[in-house]
This record gives structure tokens, sequence and C-alpha cells, in this order.
């Protein structure tokens, strides 16, 4: 008979390689930027691995395959490699890797572990126990087929010759090659014998195969005389033998003894050229495979995720029943589905996590979503359902829509917990979930920001006493102490040197002029402006006297405590873009003034790198969900009238970048827009560089009826007559306080939805009214929601409008220009978002004004402190007042926050315990750990 057939590998692979190359185009056309992703994960640095590896490489650039080399030391353990795996699992943009064998390691890892470690749906070797399993039982359409088995089928492909029905042998049985061809073969329907050293009959089986297919790792083992005439042979052996006439000594061949087999069969793949060229087409087949089971599977750019379904309740049940009815997802599961991989999530418990700012690190190329705020009219005491909003907007474009969205909101401080709110995680049907965890200690932040500022406090008070009781010298000698006879600054010291002039770093170099303005911050302690904190409502800590331990020597002075969230920590943790810059904005924070009128900060101090240590954790958000299953990000609370009102910086960020092009970041501004949404544009989008697409402006006829001239709303006071009765007249009036603040927001250039937040007691006309009105004041959009009864679905119209209007133009716009004067920037904000016709600046403030001028501060952006319950100073003008003067009574700086906050009236930063606190209806069962009436 004739010589058989040459099956060329490199033939064969170059038309795999071809036909991938077009699929991988159609999938690109198809869903533009989308590549499939290889990653190969290398142990140590074995020549031989690093050729495969370096083959695998440049066969995926050619398809258009997007391979990751990910190296590894020969010094890793166990639990590394493990720990890259489970990255690589959780990388949606991998949709196949491979760990390459074996492991160039000292230390002691299980492989087997290793290989079962990959996530079957990547693994493209086809070595985990579960596609092995798969295999065995013929699920050959739903698992990975180790490469080298998987080549040999198409060679044989390759004859014409159909599989089915033939009598198949397989000489060998490793779990590479030998095992799984024996069911490849079988579940191709040929009749198959695995022979192996052992078996004793082994030429007579031999010569019974149609198809032969050798792995058994020995020299030419099959000889030619051996083989069935015609028959079909596949040789995967790989061996060198002793070659004189080579210049290396040796030649490769097969486990067939070619020269001879190739006589007797019809079909023979030569060594090498044959089987090898396959291995690395098939990995790339299967990795092509995988990604398009990806885009079967999932959209890209869509989110996977799971929701979870309200059992509506009618009457609607309080609000911690409703959140305690309700099973939350793990949030390891709700990190999976947004796009996190697992060493970016740090899980505190089942229902909380925090995310690593590397995640934003990663998906910086990622374009942004679209960025939503939603703010509100000016309210009542009672608030008009801001949070509620947020919470039913996010639950209605995911679960009802089924778009990427997150919400984006502030931790809550454990003082109106409390004290006369409650809790703020939203409410009825709109909550994040679980709402004690939520409204608590969540995970330690506003704790951290307490013990960082309390380090500050207790930083200035030592200072100015040892500074006080110590000589220059004295001081010197414990600020650079001598360690084993030497000297030496400090990093911080340095800084502190050079921002002196000092240009020096030796700590004997300098002189006694230069010593003393190195030790003496010299702080006039009636210009302190850092205060001690707590999470608490406590009245009796609003005014103290510090220092009246004898120990302290007569230093005593007054001071005073505020809430933990008025910290200037806590406005830095918000804007903060990272770590690098947390810490800078930390060090820059202004404590006090020296006697010679220089401002004294925190690195001053020397406490920057002690107060990075302890926020290292809090700066990264908080992961949590709502109630419908939908990603939040709880992170920061800043006080809304000192501060800017806004969750953070980063957590908007990472959010944006997760949801992607197509998706919608949801983040709420505190009291109403005068005041959160004002400073939300002119400071927090002044430091973020992001730019909002819309506004959603929430409304409630109980509010627009009190503008309109109805009587006083206190909280635990039932609502007077005016309230539960249809009146269009006074809800008319009062709607003067909508259109001002829909004008407010278009002031900035973005389009605005106005959430109408329906009430049981509110008639179809009067949300008519509201609605037909706030259109004729330039909303683009106006939508009645339920959302508080219904949960998502009802905000589904209110997302349908905020879809449509992130499509219109959206020309964003400061109000102001930072250069300008700091009384030209505060009369801005008076004039065009107040109404007011003028400022008047009181005696004390117009001294600040020079001095922060002069401290170089004047060309910070203005964060206005005044009451929430009106657009003027008084919280009693109701509507849209007009003609007033704004009284400036002070100024004071957060320099390290960036911003100065003129204090319109009069306000405390340490709220009080009212009559009845809401702690009276908390309570904790013994029996079930649950908490009960939080709110």
């Amino acid at each position: 008979m004739a010589p058989a057939e040459v099956l060329s590998g490199k033939i064969v692979s170059a038309q795999v390689r071809e036909r991938l190359k077009k699929q991988v185009v159609e999938m690109k056309e198809k869903f533009p930027g989308f590549r499939p992703g290889l990653a190969i994960l290398q142990v140590g640095n074995r020549d031989d691995s690093n050729l495969y590896i370096n083959m695998k490489l440049k066969a995926a650039a050619e398809i258009g395959i997007s391979a990751n080399h990910i190296k590894l030391p020969n010094t890793a353990t166990e639990a590394d490699v493990l720990k890259c795996i489970a990255s690589l699992n959780g990388d949606p943009a991998v949709h196949g890797f491979i760990v390459q064998l074996p492991l160039d390691t000292d230390k002691p890892i299980n492989t087997e572990k290793i290989t079962n470690a990959v996530a079957p749906e990547k693994d493209v070797d086809g070595l985990s126990s579960i596609n092995a399993g798969k295999l065995s039982r013929g699920d050959l359409g739903d698992c990975f087929i180790p490469c080298t088995p998987k080549g040999c089928m198409e060679l044989i492909r390759q004859t014409g010759i159909q599989v089915a029905g033939k009598r198949a042998v397989v000489v060998g049985r490793s779990k590479i090659v030998g095992a799984p061809m024996h069911d490849l073969l079988l579940w191709n329907h040929a009749t198959v014998t695995t022979c192996h050293s052992k078996t004793s009959t082994l030429a007579e089986e031999v010569g019974k195969a149609d198809i032969l297919v050798v792995a058994a790792g020995k020299a030419e083992m099959v000889k030619g005389e051996w083989i069935k005439p015609g028959a079909i042979v596949i040789d995967c052996g790989i061996n060198h033998v002793p070659d004189s006439t080579k210049a290396s000594g040796k030649r490769v061949v097969g486990d067939v003894a070619y020269s001879t087999a190739k006589e007797k069969a019809s079909y023979i793949t030569p060594v090498p050229g044959g089987v090898g060229p396959m291995t690395v087409a098939m990995l790339m087949q299967s990795t092509v495979e995988s990604a398009q089971r990806f885009l079967e599977k999932f959209q890209p750019g869509r989110w996977n995720i799971q929701y979870n379904q309200l059992t509506l309740k009618m009457p609607v049940p309080s609000d911690i029943e409703i959140s305690q009815s309700c099973i939350p997802k793990p949030i390891g599961q709700v990190a999976r589905e947004v796009g996190l991989l697992p060493d970016e999530v740090e899980l505190y418990g089942q229902t909380k996590a925090k995310v690593h700012l590397s995640a934003l690190k990663r998906l910086k190329n990622q374009p942004d979503g679209k960025y939503i705020v939603v703010t509100g009219i000016t309210p009542t005491p009672l608030g008009e359902g801001k949070s509620t909003t947020t919470v039913g907007l996010v639950q209605a474009l995911g679960a009802h829509l089924h778009q990427n969205v997150f919400a984006c909101v502030r931790q809550p401080s454990q003082g109106p917990t409390f004290g006369i709110k409650g809790g703020a995680a939203g409410g009825g049907y709109c909550q994040i979930t679980p709402m004690e965890e939520f409204n608590l200690h969540l995970t330690g932040d506003i704790h951290a920001i307490t013990a960082a500022n309390n380090l500050v406090a207790a930083a200035v008070d030592a200072r100015i006493f040892h500074e006080l009781t110590q000589t220059d010298q004295a001081l010197y000698n414990r600020l650079v102490p001598s360690v084993s006879g030497v000297r030496k600054f400090s990093d911080i010291q340095i800084r502190r040197l050079q921002k002196l002039g000092i240009n020096k770093t030796d700590p004997t170099a300098l002189t006694k002029e230069e010593v003393n303005l190195f030790v003496r911050l010299d702080i006039d302690p009636g210009t302190i402006t850092w205060q001690r904190v707590l999470d608490t409502n406590d009245r009796f800590l609003r005014k103290i006297t510090i220092g009246q331990s004898p120990t302290e020597k007569g230093f005593s002075r007054t001071a005073q405590f505020d809430i933990t969230v008025s910290s200037e920590i806590m406005a830095v943790l918000a804007l903060s873009d990272g770590l690098d810059d947390m810490k800078k904005r930390l060090g820059r924070m202004v404590v006090a003034s020296s006697k010679r009128g220089e401002p004294v900060t925190t690195d001053d101090l020397g406490v920057t790198g002690a107060l990075a240590v302890l926020m290292r954790d809090a700066v990264k958000p908080n992961l949590m969900q709502t109630l419908e299953g939908t990603p939040v990000f709880v992170h920061a609370g800043p006080f809304a009238n000192i501060a800017h009102g806004n969750s953070s910086v980063l957590a908007d960020k990472i959010a944006l970048k997760l949801v992607g092009k197509e998706g919608f970041v949801v983040t709420e501004a505190g009291f109403g827009a005068d005041i959160g949404m004002e400073k939300f544009f002119n400071i927090k989008c002044r430091y973020s560089g992001l730019r909002p697409h819309v506004v959603v402006l929430v409304a409630t006829v109980r509010a627009l009826k009190m503008h309109g001239g109805g009587p006083a709303v206190t909280a635990g006071v039932p609502l007077p007559k005016e309230y539960m009765e249809e009146n269009l007249q006074l809800l008319a009036r009062g709607c003067s306080n909508l259109n001002k603040q829909i004008q407010n927001a278009r002031l900035f250039g973005v389009p605005v939805v106005v959430a109408v937040n329906a009430f049981k007691t509110d008639t179809k006309a009067e949300l008519a009214l509201v609605v037909q009105l706030a259109k004729e004041a330039g909303a683009f959009d106006a939508v009645e929601c339920t959302h508080w009864a219904e949960g998502g679905k009802g905000a589904v119209a209110l997302a349908q409008a905020v879809q449509r209007a992130s499509q219109a133009p959206s020309n964003f716009r400061f109000l102001y220009n930072v250069e300008l004067p700091v009384i030209d920037k505060i009369r801005l904000i008076a004039q065009q978002i107040y109404g007011a016709s003028d400022i008047e600046l009181l005696p004390e403030a117009q001294e600040k004004v020079t001095l922060y001028t002069k401290q170089g501060f004047g060309n910070l952006p203005i964060c206005m402190a005044k009451t929430h319950l009106s657009l003027s100073h008084d919280p009693e003008q109701k509507g849209a007042p007009t003609g007033f003067i704004l009284p400036i009574r002070d100024i004071r700086a957060s320099v390290g926050a960036g911003f100065l906050y003129p204090l319109v009236g009069t306000m405390s930063t340490m709220p009080g315990l009212p009559t009845r606190p809401c702690f009276y209806d908390i309570d904790l069962d013994p029996v079930s750990g649950e908490v009960n009436g939080l709110f």
C-alpha cells in the first residue's frame, strides 16, 4: 500500500488560527471594544515554560486575543498562587486562563489543588476535576477539553474518516492526554481500548486499532509492524534520542517508530510538527469558545445581576420591619455582580464590604456612566424624601429597567440616629439594607475620624503646654532626640524646615535662631479653631473648660466638642480622590494661627502621617445594597452646612467606572438645592472634575403648602388640617419655592427632573398641579412618584424621565470663578441662589476675609453655612423671599478640605438630645439579637 499521508499540525493549526481570527473580528464588530481575554499564570522562570508561554502569547496576538502573562516568583507560596487565581476567576475581562505547569517553586504546592482552583468556565486547559468529570460523562458541550486531545481530534477530522463505529486504541492514561483522549473518542462513538505500560498484549491491541493515539512518553515504543494497515496514527510523544549526526548530539522522535509506521498507516502525524502545534491552536480555540459563551450569557457592559423581589404590604409596615423581612444577597455576590475582583473587596461580614482604591486604577480607561444628583426644594423639618427617592430611582433603573446603576450616599451619624431623626437609610420599600448596619457602626469610618480628629486636638494642647514649660534646647532635644549618638530629622520635620526656609538636613547645623523657629509653633490659644468631637448628641459639651488637672499647671482654656461628622477630617475624606491626596489634605488642615498671624497646620504639629494611618481604611468606600438588590456605596457624611453635605468623590468615581458608559450613578446632595446642590456643583464637582448630567429635584405637596403660607410643621406633632385636605391655592402659592429651586439648578446648565414624592394625603389634582407648574417653570420633566409604598416600581416613570434627560444637552458651568475676591463669591451665591439683594459682613467676618486673604486662602471655594429651612437666613421666611440682606456673622476656613465657610446666623455643631430621644424606641431582642424600633 502507499505510504501514509502526513497530517501536518503546522498546516492545520494555521487554518484554525485563521478561522479564529475571523471569529474575533466578528465579535468586535458586534460588540465594539470587546476582546477575548487569556491569562497565563506562571510560577518561577523555567526556560521550557518561557518558551511555551511565548508561543502562546504570539498565537494570541496573531488571533486578536488579549493575552496577559502573570509571573509569580519561585518564592511564591500556595496561598499566593491561590490568591492570584481567585483574582483571575473574578475578572470579567479574562475569559480563559491557564496555570503553566510544572510549577517552578521551592515551596510545597499541591498542583491538583491549584488546577482545581481555576473556575471551570475559564479552565481552557480542561485540567480541573469538574471539566474532567463532565468530559467523562459525555457533557462535551458544557466543558473544556484538554488541548492536546482536542488537537488530536481536530487532526483526525482532517482525514475525513468518520470516528463513529471505529475501533480506537489509546496508549497512555495520563490525566492530560491519555484519559481525556479515551473519553473524547468514546463520546464521538468509537469503541475505545486504553493500553498502558502494564498491558501484556500491547502489540495485539494496537493491531486492532482503526484509530491509534499514542501518548506513552517512551521513544518509538510502538513498532510499525504492530499497526493495522490503513489505520490513522496520532503520535503525541516528544522524546530525545542520541544522534551523532546532529549538532546537538540528539534528535526528537515520537512514541511511534515513524519510518516503519508510515508504511502501514493511511494517515500519520510527524514528530515534530504534528500534534505539538495543535496544542497551542486548541488553547486559542478554547479561549475564543469561552468568550463566545460569555457573550451568550452576558452582554458586554451590562451586569448579570440578581434582583430581589419585594413583597409589598398595605398598609406599609415600619421601616425596620420591612428591612428585616428582606434577605439581602451576600455582599461578596453583589461585588462580583458589579465587576469587582476578589482582591478589590474586603468583606465586613455578610452584608457590607470595603472596596480597595485599586479598582479605580484598574478601571481608569473605562468610560464614565451618567452622573445624577438628587436634591430637593426647601424642606419641612420632617424632610421630603431625598434619600427615599435616591433609593427608589436606583431600584427602578436597576431592578425594573435593567440598567447598570449605583447609588452613592452619605453615612449617617449616630447623633441623629439616637436623637431626633432616627435612621437615614431611606424609607418604606426604598431602603439601604440592613438598616441597622447602615445606621450604626457600619465599618468604623466615623470612629476612625473621631480618633484622628481628637489626636489633632490632643497634639494642639500638648504642644502649647510643652512650649510654655520648656526652653528651646529642651524642646529641640525631645523633638529631635539622639539615638545611639545620632540625631536625625523625620520626613515631616524636613517639610517644616523647608516651610521655614531652612534648607538643612543635619540637626547639628541649625543656629539658635533656626532652632527657635523650628521648635516653637507659638500658637495663639485665642485663634484655635480645632475642636474635639464625639458621634453623640450632647448639648453639655458645647462649651467646656479643659486643662483643669493640677498636672497642666494652670494652663486651662475654654473649648468645645462638636459632633464627629462636622470634623474637617470628614470633609477631607469626602473630597479626596485618593490616598495620597487625602494625606496632603490632612497635612494642610489649619488648626490655629501663630502669634505672628501665620497659619499653623497639622503638618506643623507633625501628625500628618499618624492621621493617614488612622484613616487608611476609612478612605475605602463601603459597599451595601438596596432592598431590591441594587448596589450602593455608603461613604463619608460631612455636615451639609459647615461642610458640603455630599458623599465621597472616590465612591462616585469608582461607581461611574463600574456602571460603564450606558450606566447611571445617582448621588444625593444634603438639604435643599440652595445648599447641598450648590455645594455639590461649586465644591465637589470643582475638585472631582466630574460633570453631572441631570438634577432630580424632590418636592412634596406638604412642603409646598408650607411655603404657600401653611401653618408650621413640627416633628412629633400631627400635621394641621391644611396638609390633610385639598387646597390648590395654598399649593400654587408655595410653588414659588419650587420655581426658584428649578431656576437654581438651571443656573448651572443641567436639565432638571422634578420628582413629586406623593403621600397618601395628596389628591390627584394637587399632584397634577405640581407637575404642571414644574414644567412651566422650566423643568425638563416632572413625575409623580410612589416609590415609598411600591419600591422601584413606583419610580419607573421617574427613571424613564431621568434616562431621557441624560441624553439632553448639559452645558455645566460653575457659578463663580474661585479667583474672585471672597466677598464677591459670597455675594454671588447670596444674590443668585438665595434671592438676597446684598450681603452684610459683620466685623468678625470682615476681619477673617482680611486674614484668610493674607494667609493665601482667598481663592478657595465658598461653603455657606445657613439654615436649610429657608432660602434666606431666617428659617421663618418661606416660599422664595427676595430683597433681604444676608448677614455674614463670621467666616472660618477648612483649608485641608479646601473651602471657606461663612456663618449665616447662629448654629451649633453639637446637636442636643430632645426631651424624648429616638433611643426610647430602640431595643435589642436578647434571643434573636435583632434590633427593634430603630425607625
